[in-house]
């Protein structure tokens, strides 16, 4: 089977980010008072959104003949450390978790316009650009929902 490269590039980065996500709200749940149960049981379905997302975007990555990543990006290393130390200083109140948790939503949006955005040439497969697009719609409800959450919060 031909290798196309182009889906495999662009699958695996957002593979990578989908793995960023899901490990930046496992930590998020584990990191609550037992008072936020329910942003835990938020978080780690998002974690598990980000999970399905990933094993998804793995099979188009084996059926355009390439092998999907299981890593994470740098910057979502350097996300998680940013979300340590400002967990550190503030204290771990609701709306800090839920600003960095905003934060990384609004890295993901990113990401997956970017990769729509790098598909300017229509090399990315019908079907492949449809999934991203599909995920991309998803995750901009996941991300309103935790701004939503974060607005509600007092100041």
């Amino acid at each position: 089977m031909k290798t196309n490269e182009k889906n495999v590039e662009v699958l695996n980065d957002l593979i990578k980010i989908n793995n960023d996500r899901a490990a930046g709200y496992e930590k998020a749940a584990k990191e609550n008072d037992a008072v936020d149960q329910d942003l835990r049981t938020i978080f780690n379905s998002l974690a598990s959104e980000s999970r399905t997302y990933a094993n998804e975007l793995s099979r188009y990555v084996n059926q355009s003949g390439g092998t999907p990543t299981d890593s994470t990006t740098t910057s979502g290393k350097l996300y998680r450390v940013w979300m340590d130390v400002k967990a550190t200083f503030s204290g771990k109140d609701r709306k800090s978790i839920l600003e960095s948790c905003e934060f990384g939503e609004d890295a993901a949006q990113q990401a997956y316009k970017e990769a729509l955005k790098t598909d300017s040439d229509n090399r990315l497969s019908a079907d492949v650009r449809h999934v991203i697009e599909a995920q991309k719609n998803k995750l901009k409800k996941s991300h309103d929902r935790i701004k939503l959450l974060r607005d509600a919060q007092p100041a």
